[in-house]
């Protein structure tokens, strides 16, 4: 929500090939009340699915694919809203990105990038985001460095290898977005080269920011869309010059407006097909080879709750689902 290198590449493509066979096709069930906002797969096929108002993560290893074990408990490491979630399996960490939005059943923690054992979802490490910024997505490129979004400052943030602090990796204006959260939403980095981002609030276009082979940031672009998106709340990166973009229409009127949609990048325009409609705030989800999985995080039963409405509804059903994408 509010919220590699060519050889890089071939690393991703293989390990995409070995959980694939692995990964379910069928909608897997999630706890319920759940309010999933981010989803990552492991190189086991394992999926990680954070959970917006538990302040926690869920596991769904393949071989029990009826049932979902919860890893992070509710609250551990001050985790609050979970947000971005990324799996680094060489380093057996599980990163997650806190926010501090509120509507959960944990204490509300300043925004942070958290660090978890992969395996028993022990903490590790806690990283404050600096100014009060807030934590909302990541990605991570083939030196290790991790990559965060911030929705209330026009910046992206790294984290070095073996640094216990955040550096400005990329700071602009035209970075900036309208409305209450003028930052930055999802991130993908393609092919190693280039680092795409979203804004939190709907816009025609994403953002291209080039990543140079020392590492450092070069300049933003522009990539324009052939329509309004509709909140791009996640993006994920396919094949190069392709990109699988999650418009959760987090801030629209009606509650099935969101889709999944797949962008051909074109120089600096991108070409748009839906592949997905009449979704119920898809805000993330992750791609294997040819097929898509995604959640539908129904914020709406949470931020758009009334006073007379009583209190939130209990037993609420939350699932992984998933789509082929084409194959052109």
């Amino acid at each position: 929500m509010m919220r590699r290198a060519s050889s890089l590449a071939g690393v991703l493509f293989a390990l995409g090939a070995s959980v694939s066979m692995a990964a379910p096709r069928a909608p897997q069930a999630l706890p319920e009340d759940w309010y999933p906002e981010s989803v990552a797969i492991g190189a086991d096929g394992s999926f990680y699915i954070g959970s917006w108002r538990q302040g926690a993560i869920a596991r769904l290893k393949p071989a029990v694919a009826s049932k979902a074990e919860v890893l992070v408990k509710p609250g551990a490491n001050g985790l609050a809203n979970a947000q971005g979630v990324l799996v680094d399996a060489k380093h057996r960490a599980l990163w997650v990105c806190s926010g501090n939005s509120g509507f959960t059943t944990t204490p509300q923690t300043p925004s942070a990038l958290k660090r978890y054992d992969l395996t028993t979802g022990a903490p590790r490490a806690s990283y404050r985001m600096p100014d009060q910024g807030y934590c909302n997505d990541l990605a991570q490129d083939a030196r290790g460095n991790i990559y965060v979004t911030d929705s209330y400052h026009p910046r992206v943030l790294r984290l070095a290898p073996g640094t216990s602090a955040f550096t400005v990796w990329k700071e602009d204006s035209a970075l900036t977005g309208s409305g209450p959260y003028p930052g930055l939403n999802g991130i993908a980095i393609d092919g190693g080269r280039e680092v795409y981002v979203s804004l939190v609030a709907a816009a025609s276009y994403l953002l291209r920011i080039d990543l140079r082979t020392d590492g450092q940031a070069g300049e933003v672009t522009r990539i324009e869309a052939p329509r309004t998106m509709k909140n791009v709340d996640a993006i994920r990166a396919w094949r190069p010059g392709r990109l699988v973009l999650f418009e959760s229409n987090a801030f629209g009127d009606k509650p099935y407006g969101g889709q999944i949609t797949v962008a051909r990048i074109e120089g600096s325009k991108l070409d748009l097909l839906t592949v997905v409609t009449g979704l119920n705030d898809p805000s993330s989800g992750a791609v294997l080879d040819d097929r898509v999985y995604f959640i539908e995080s129904k914020y709406g039963l949470l931020t758009k709750r009334r006073d007379e409405d009583g209190p939130v509804p209990t037993g609420v059903p939350f699932d992984i689902q998933s789509r082929a994408l084409p194959r052109d």
